[in-house]
């Protein structure tokens, strides 16, 4: 998980999703000295940064096309990231 995140900034802020609330999440985030600071229920404006990224990701890449599988997905996210 370093490797995607790189290095440490202190805390990082999320919703309550299921991907931040996970076990293994919070084993890494405790062993690596990471608070984690919620956003109020229904309050995305409150992580705009991560809104805005998902909103233009969702419309600019995800939107136009038809993904069948994992691997089309790799191959079209990795087009858009250039």
């Amino acid at each position: 998980m370093a490797q995607l995140l790189g290095p440490a900034q202190g805390y990082i802020r999320s919703d309550n999703g299921p991907e931040f609330i996970a076990a293994k999440v919070q084993q890494w985030l405790s062993k690596n000295q990471i608070k984690t600071i919620y956003i109020d229920p229904g309050s995305p404006w409150q992580n705009g940064y991560i809104e805005s990224f998902h909103s233009r990701f969702r419309d600019e890449c995800l939107g136009r096309e038809m993904l069948l599988n994992l691997r089309e997905a790799r191959v079209v996210i990795s087009d858009w990231r250039l």
